[in-house]
């Protein structure tokens, strides 16, 4: 099956030139700036598109097994090629969790069967899998989750002997969801004897506060710091977690680095007031200047990646009362144009936007042939329409939760093409199924 995508203005690595660009078995075979004479079973005019690299999400919540009526590996992956995304980063606080090989390896055999963009999957780590977490393959599985602040089951691992023996032995790359529970707790208590269970989801910020976050990253590198481990800080929300990081170093170079989320991008803490519990996610959105701190350090390159840390509920279980309701939100199908938007904005490049969102979690992770568009790599690619507007609605929504907190927003930018592995995916608003997502490989 060959593809040729002509005259389309192609950002990669930097730059933003025309180029046509051959696919062949589900490889990048040419990139030609003077154009292609290729025959091809199909030629798409792309003169009006922009062609990026599929995006990668080092961070979703897919929820299988254990949480189907939320989302699924099915409906979740329909919903990230549908918004340009090709490969995603699974993470383990599922049910059963995935805290043993087999349990990991069962969540790698439902993907290949239903998935329809590439994936991989976080081994999880428990006060009790030890062993388990050093069996984990370096090449076959993205990295080791710990979660340093509340999780679901037994995940929550604070304790800190634990930590510095997983850090001093695991040679993979550590990613970390860093709060510190404790203080949690005990803001939870105070807002609990003035307000009972039904907190206004406007002090959710303030119960998961800044000091919270910045006591358990700051713990965190200084455990990686210790033992040279390679350790990636997940969905960065404060301005003085910025601090922590080095720009000096090359992103390939580097042991520490991390991850802002597009919802910390986007939204402040005045968005509480008209969504509440619908952005209640973990750690807490907060407020204008740690959103905008966050901007200059993903710029300056303190902070490297761009993903979601998607994460659905149902509309019923968002609205409950504060304690009950959970934090999290979809947003796995729209961050690529919310990223586009504020490139219209002026907030950064198109090709800074494709160094976070593409290019730096291949390198980060170090995954094989995937990220760039370069001959020989796998034909994860995306075309975007610049000219035609999107209106978020529960109509064009694919995730199995059924709601966004954008429904109603307009993104001047619409995904056109997917392709995964070389495969058409998505076109014009509709699915092409029948075919899977590989899994991903590490070097």
């Amino acid at each position: 099956m060959k593809t040729l995508i002509k005259n389309s203005l192609l950002v990669n690595e930097g730059h933003s030139f025309r180029a046509d660009v051959l696919i062949e078995d589900g490889l990048i075979t040419q990139i030609e700036k003077n154009g292609l004479t290729s025959t091809a079973d199909e030629i798409i005019d792309a003169e009006k598109y922009i062609l990026i690299p599929g995006v990668i999400d080092d961070q979703v919540h897919f929820r299988e097994p254990g949480y189907t009526h939320k989302a699924d590996l099915t409906s979740e992956s329909r919903a990230a090629v549908a918004g340009g995304t090709t490969s995603y980063m699974e993470m383990p606080n599922t049910n059963p969790a995935a805290i043993t090989q087999t349990l990991l390896e069962e969540k790698y055999n439902r993907a290949s069967q239903i998935s329809l963009a590439n994936y991989s999957f976080f081994m999880g780590t428990s006060l009790d899998n030890y062993d388990e977490i050093m069996k984990t393959p370096l090449d076959k599985v993205c990295g080791v989750k710990i979660f340093m602040g509340s999780s679901t089951g037994n995940m929550l691992v604070d304790d800190e002997v634990l930590l510095d023996k997983i850090f001093s032995h695991c040679s993979h790359l550590i990613a970390t969801h860093c709060e510190d529970d404790h203080l949690i707790k005990d803001n939870i208590e105070k807002f609990r004897e003035i307000y009972g269970d039904d907190i206004p989801a406007e002090f959710h910020p303030v119960i998961r506060d800044k000091e919270a976050c910045y006591r358990s990253s700051s713990f965190a590198m200084s455990l990686a710091q210790k033992h040279n481990t390679r350790l990636h800080i997940l969905h960065i929300s404060t301005a003085k977690e910025c601090g922590l990081f080095d720009e000096t170093i090359q992103l390939m170079q580097k042991r520490i680095t991390s991850e802002a989320c597009v919802h910390h991008l986007w939204f402040t803490s005045e968005d509480y007031g008209r969504l509440g519990h619908q952005i209640k996610c973990n750690p807490a959105i907060k407020d204008l200047n740690d959103r905008e701190t966050i901007w200059n350090a993903l710029l300056n390159n303190r902070i490297d990646i761009i993903a979601t840390d998607h994460a659905p509920h149902t509309w019923d279980e968002k609205n409950q009362k504060y304690i009950q309701a959970p934090s999290g939100l979809p947003l796995v199908q729209h961050s690529l144009q919310m990223m586009l938007e504020e490139v219209k904005r002026g907030r950064f490049s198109i090709e800074k936007m494709v160094e976070k969102m593409c290019h730096a979690p291949a390198d980060c992770f170090k995954i094989r042939n995937r990220g760039y568009i370069r001959e020989g790599y796998a034909a994860d690619l995306v075309l975007i329409n610049p000219l035609q507007d999107y209106t978020v609605s529960k109509d064009n929504l694919l995730y199995k939760c059924g709601w966004s907190p954008l429904e109603g927003t307009t993104f001047s930018h619409s995904i056109a093409y997917t392709f995964v592995n070389g495969i058409k995916v998505f076109e014009h608003g509709k699915l092409i199924e029948g075919s899977n997502g590989q899994r991903m490989v590490f070097n």
